[in-house]
């Protein structure tokens, strides 16, 4: 259901385009890594990979689950809360891999956060936590590494800002794009395959970022 949504709102937010390293969507069973640079980016995201008839579990912080309507849409269609820095954090890599294993496709963000930074430019992803690294050797999945760019010019900044951004958006309709690389298998150590899933989403952002003519991927940043 959020995918659809996703597919039918993001168009009027501004003109998304996607590329792929391959002809074919992600197999079933895939971990779909994105870098987080905005509050809609997500929703971007979903609607690149309906295009491809991708529709995902997001694994995303438990938090959203009380928003109204979103918290219920989440439960609906099966995502996976992260209750951070808690004991129940474990639970989000078992239930991801429950998901997995019945050949859903696994949408997470190796960042686990947004960026602090107030501007609306690009800049390649932060460091990445170790989960993904520990869901894809538990679950044996493919890792999938997806760049978007050009979110931060629908919302960035602080909240005055976000909320402009997003109303004038659909006047605006800035140019965004999702690139999706092609699959790997990562290593079994943690620390050398969180920095190779790392690379990879970095190496799809530039690509996505290159595309919108984004000075950071020009330069080589």
């Amino acid at each position: 259901m959020l995918s659809r949504i996703a597919a039918a709102v993001v168009p009027s937010l501004g003109r998304l385009t996607v590329t792929s390293d391959h002809a074919t969507a992600p197999a079933a069973g895939s971990i779909i890594v994105a870098n987080h640079t905005s509050l809609v980016d997500p929703g971007i995201v979903l609607a690149a990979l309906q295009r491809l008839g991708v529709e995902p579990v997001v694994m995303a912080t438990a938090g959203l689950w009380r928003i109204p309507v979103l918290g219920r849409l989440l439960e609906q269609g099966g995502h996976v809360p992260v209750h951070r820095n808690t004991h129940r954090a474990a639970g989000a890599l078992d239930a991801a891999a429950v998901a997995l294993r019945d050949g859903r496709h696994l949408l997470i963000y190796g960042e686990g956060r947004l960026p602090c930074r107030l501007d609306a430019a690009e800049a390649p992803p932060e460091s990445f936590r170790s989960g993904l690294a520990r869901l894809a050797h538990v679950s044996g999945a493919p890792v999938v590494p997806l760049g978007q760019a050009g979110a931060r010019r629908v919302t960035s900044g602080r909240c005055v800002k976000q909320i402009s951004g997003l109303l004038t958006a659909p006047a605006r309709r800035p140019r965004l794009h999702v690139h999706i690389g092609s699959p790997l298998h990562l290593p079994p150590e943690v620390e050398t395959a969180t920095a190779t899933a790392r690379a990879a989403v970095t190496a799809a952002w530039r690509t996505a970022a290159h595309h919108l003519g984004e000075p950071a991927a020009l330069t080589g940043r």
